[in-house]
């Protein structure tokens, strides 16, 4: 039987095995997906999920569940051997491995672009993955809990300070969604008041949101002034050393807070496979998802997603290339999907092209953006608008229903404000009182003490 290993669990590796499900017809193919976590993650919910407003869990699609015609691989790709069309594979506790393909999709994926800033590979946190949006989410609860009893000085606004980096989609949503998180608590802590928290936006370049028009960015910076949350333009990013950043605009702010969302990059697991890569790390590849070296094509390769740089047809990419993001790679996948279903059959494959169909982003609750050519919605409709969108766009039905309902719960009830963060550090509370066995150290101190004792009673 022919066998499809698909590298990477995410949109586009998810919907390219979740189509080929739908495509294939019995005995006509195997379809492995290999993944270092055994579930995708919808992106565009980690906002709403450091905000209170999406329970963890259901803003993550499990594969073996909703892959259930495919096997799921939970591990790492090492290694890849195209001539021998073979890939090593590293699982967390049993020893490597190597499995044979037929047709290999590579959809790695993308990572959180960082530069060498003095203090930020120690202090910052992205806002790629589950872990990281819950982290944020807990810590910051945490921190309110703390600084409410703590009287005003420089240790308590460090507490009560969230700097946002990169003036991006993702950016710009953590950032209003954080806001929208402590402006919501605020009624449970009488002495927090508003002017007492403080956050900031950094962003390098002269404005925010470049998938949006100018008015629309313009609207969202005087809808976050409102709510005192600052955006600092032309800004960059000096130093982040012990949570003290210092900023190229002479401020200085101090915070444990700090979530960078400024870029993404490829991810980096090629390196050193032999598979073609552009200058930025990048999988190369024609229309069609085929992974090309130079002129020629790479039978039974493909790729798709933020790790490959296809064409972009509808002649709206940057450098000609489709950008980044969860709409290329959501359609890429079926689009991929449908080619090797054609390949297998002896068909024509087809070019992958799609024309941008907008944007929306969320803003906190009752606040929000939506952006389709020149027709621009903002404010509470906008926010409807996202809600909706996404909501219906996250895969399965089981998975809408879960976040609909979230929603629906919150409509009545507000947001659910709990932390868990010490389940970060689960044993912490067992081993504080555990009895431990006896060393000879503390059998000889009691020895010693007994004398003394019957001395006192004496």
């Amino acid at each position: 039987m022919t066998k499809i290993v698909i590298i990477g669990g995410g949109y586009a590796g998810f919907y390219t095995a979740f189509k080929l499900e739908k495509l294939l017809r019995r005995g006509e193919a195997e379809v492995v997906v290999i993944d270092p976590l055994p579930y995708m993650t919808y992106q565009p919910f980690l906002p709403e999920v450091a905000a209170g407003s999406i329970e963890a869990r259901h803003a993550i699609v499990p594969l073996r569940r909703h892959l259930p015609k495919t096997r799921v691989i939970t591990g790492r790709v090492t290694g890849v051997d195209h001539t021998a069309k073979k890939v090593t594979i590293t699982p967390e506790g049993p020893a490597d491995f190597t499995l044979d393909y037929d047709h290999l999709v590579i959809t790695a994926g993308a990572v959180s672009k960082t530069f060498p800033i003095p203090g930020v590979a120690d202090i910052a946190i992205g806002m790629k993955t589950i872990e990281e949006a819950i982290s944020v989410r807990d810590r910051l609860i945490d921190n309110l809990h703390i600084a409410a009893d703590m009287p005003p000085g420089p240790a308590r606004d460090r507490l009560l300070t969230v700097v946002v980096v990169g003036g991006g989609f993702a950016g710009i949503e953590a950032f209003a969604e954080l806001r929208s998180l402590v402006s919501g608590m605020l009624k449970e802590f009488p002495t927090i008041s508003m002017d007492d928290t403080h956050f900031h936006l950094i962003e390098a370049m002269d404005r925010i949101m470049p998938e949006v028009s100018l008015k629309s960015s313009l609207w969202v910076i005087k809808n976050l002034e409102q709510r005192e949350a600052h955006i600092h333009l032309n800004t960059q990013l000096q130093s982040a050393l012990e949570g003290r950043l210092e900023l190229s605009n002479g401020m200085v702010l101090e915070t444990d807070i700090v979530v960078w969302t400024a870029g993404v990059k490829a991810h980096s697991m090629l390196g050193g496979t032999g598979i073609p890569l552009d200058d930025r790390e990048r999988i190369c590849a024609q229309a069609d998802l085929r992974v090309t070296d130079g002129d020629s094509v790479l039978e039974g390769m493909w790729t798709a997603g933020d790790v490959a740089r296809v064409p972009d047809l509808s002649g709206g990419g940057v450098g000609g290339y489709c950008v980044p993001n969860a709409q290329h790679a959501v359609r890429q996948g079926k689009i991929l999907s449908k080619n090797l279903a054609a390949v297998l059959r002896g068909e024509d494959t087809k070019d992958y092209r799609h024309k941008n169909a907008g944007a929306v982003a969320g803003l906190g609750v009752g606040y929000g953006v939506f952006q389709s050519g020149n027709i621009a919605v903002v404010g509470f409709l906008g926010w409807v608008i996202h809600r909706v969108y996404h909501g219906f766009a996250i895969p399965t039905w089981e998975r809408k229903a879960r976040v609909f309902t979230n929603w629906l719960v919150h409509l009545f009830w507000g947001r659910d404000f709990s932390s868990v963060r010490r389940v970060q550090r689960p044993r912490a509370f067992f081993e504080e009182f555990a009895t431990r066995p006896a060393t000879a150290k503390t059998v000889a101190k009691k020895v010693a003490a007994k004398p003394r004792e019957k001395a006192i009673a004496s």
